[in-house]
Parts: C-alpha cells; sequence; structure tokens
C-alpha cells in the first residue's frame, strides 16, 4: 500500500518537470535580496518562493497535459507520466488546476494581489499562448514563451516591493534573452524529434546554418542585459567579474557550434547554457547574501 502511494507521488510529481523548478526559484531569490528593506523574513521568502514553485508546476503539469499526444511521438518526452500510461488525462488536468488554486492563493496571502496576478498571468501565458498558440504554430515559439519561463523575478519583485521595478525587470530580461539559444540548442541536437511531433523548430524552418548565426549573436546580446543589474547599482564586482567570464563562455561555445556544425557541439552549448544561469544567479544570490 505505502509503496503504491509512494509510486503515485512519484508520478504527479514527475508530471511538474521537477528538474526545471530548481531553476525557477533560483531566478526568483536575488530579487528578494534586493528589495527596498532589504531581505524580507525567512518565513515570508520560503512562503513566495512555494507560491511561486507551485505556479510553476501548474503551468509545467497543464503543459504535459496538452502537449500528451506530441510527447508519445518524441524520444526525450515518451516516458513522461502521461504519454506513458502511468496517469489519466483527466487526473493531469485536475492535478495543475488544484496547483494554480494553491499558488494563487498562497501568493495573494502572503505577498499581495500584485504577486498573485502574476503569477496567474504567468500560468495563462505558458499554457494559452505559448502551449497552445505559439508553439504548434511558430518557428519562433522559444522566444514568445521566454516570457512565461523568466516571471519568477517579476513575481518576486511585485512581493517584495508591491510592484515591479528595475530589479524584476532586468532579471527577468536575464532569462528572457538567455532561453532563445538555449532551447535552438536543443532543437539543432533533438531536430528529427521535433519534425516527428509535428513542432515548427527554428533549424526544420530556416536551417541549421541560419540558426546558428543566430544562436551566436543572442550570445552576444546576453552581454549588457547580463550586465545591467551592475549599471543599475543592483550589484558590483563580484557579480561582474562572474558575469564577464560567463559571458566569454557561452560565446565560444557558441561560436564552436556555428564553426562545428555538429549536433554534439550544439548538445555542449546546451549545458554551457544552463551553466551560464546558474553561475549568473549563483553570484548574485552569494553577493547579496554576504553583503553587510
Amino acid at each position: 500500500m505505502a509503496q503504491t502511494a509512494l509510486s503515485a507521488l512519484r508520478t504527479y510529481a514527475d508530471l511538474t518537470k521537477p528538474r526545471l523548478l530548481p531553476l525557477v526559484l533560483f531566478t526568483g531569490i536575488p530579487v528578494l535580496g534586493m528589495a527596498a528593506g532589504g531581505w524580507p523574513s525567512a518565513g515570508f521568502v520560503a512562503l513566495t518562493l512555494l507560491g511561486i514553485c507551485l505556479a510553476a508546476a501548474s503551468a509545467n503539469t497543464l503543459n504535459a497535459y496538452l502537449e500528451r499526444d506530441q510527447d508519445a511521438l518524441m524520444e526525450r518526452t515518451k516516458s513522461r507520466p502521461l504519454p506513458a500510461g502511468r496517469i489519466a488525462p483527466r487526473a493531469a488536468l485536475g492535478f495543475g488546476l488544484a496547483l494554480a488554486v494553491a499558488s494563487t492563493g498562497l501568493l495573494w496571502v502572503v505577498a499581495g494581489r500584485t504577486a498573485a496576478g502574476l503569477g496567474v498571468a504567468s500560468i495563462l501565458y505558458y499554457v494559452f499562448v505559448y502551449t497552445i498558440w505559439a508553439k504548434p504554430r511558430s518557428a519562433w515559439n522559444a522566444v514568445i514563451g521566454g516570457a512565461a519561463g523568466a516571471a519568477a523575478p517579476l513575481i518576486a519583485d511585485a512581493a517584495a516591493n508591491g510592484s515591479v521595478g528595475a530589479a524584476g525587470l532586468a532579471l527577468f530580461a536575464i532569462v528572457f534573452f538567455w532561453q532563445p539559444p538555449h532551447v535552438w540548442a536543443i532543437a539543432l541536437y533533438r531536430k528529427a524529434d521535433y519534425e516527428r511531433a509535428g513542432i515548427p523548430m527554428l533549424p526544420s524552418v530556416i536551417g541549421d546554418e541560419a540558426t546558428r548565426w543566430r544562436m551566436l549573436w543572442c550570445t552576444f546580446g546576453l552581454v549588457p542585459v547580463s550586465l545591467a543589474p551592475v549599471a543599475l547599482g543592483l550589484l558590483g564586482l563580484p557579480y561582474l567579474a562572474v558575469a564577464l567570464g560567463m559571458n566569454l563562455w557561452f560565446i565560444a561555445s557558441a561560436a564552436r557550434v556555428v564553426r562545428a556544425r555538429t549536433p554534439e557541439a550544439a548538445r555542449a552549448m546546451f549545458h554551457v547554457s544552463l551553466a551560464y544561469l546558474f553561475s549568473l544567479f549563483l553570484a548574485m544570490n552569494v553577493e547579496l547574501l554576504t553583503r553587510p
């Protein structure tokens, strides 16, 4: 009996795409440290992050419900709970809606109606604008969907300050502009997967070579965006040093993709992109936590 319950819990957890959730939380933490009055209480931080996590989990679960047929056609997603038949679609839909209600209620009570409203907006945007409209129709779906993936700093800023200001917008921009080269790297080495599912990713629409060059230009464009928190006076030299180093690595990785023209180079850039974003936000958190 206990084993069955544990298996069911694991299945529901898998619906939320749990490997993505820590990154969502990580991008929301620094804004709380940039609050006007300094770091809020630990309880407020924990509950706000829980609300953000539940909103992201809801969006991911509803996305999995809507894309279950396409997921069944793709090698990297066919073992997910819905295409694998480990959970009924109706149960997944109910779980996703329950998470949305829970996240909205928690954010409303703890962080206020602006933060709760942004949480709801991020779920609706991810489900209706990205999943239903953009992803099956536009090769630029990674750009359009980037706004939902970058929502955590906006929600955190509204929670800490009552509205979205420079801190939330600056960190939102970093995640938003980071997402296209990150997703296009996957699209290059998983091209056949996306084509089999009928999803119009950039390499299949404009070609691999054109996609590689756009990835390179995106990494150059990320440099001023990633340095914006320093220009705005939100962060200082420790973050600046890390950001400069990571930008050089990211650009070099994109340049290798252009030169090598291989799926292996694209896969390597995908991993570099994760290290890039993780390192930037780790540097932010370390600097903010160690300030006098």
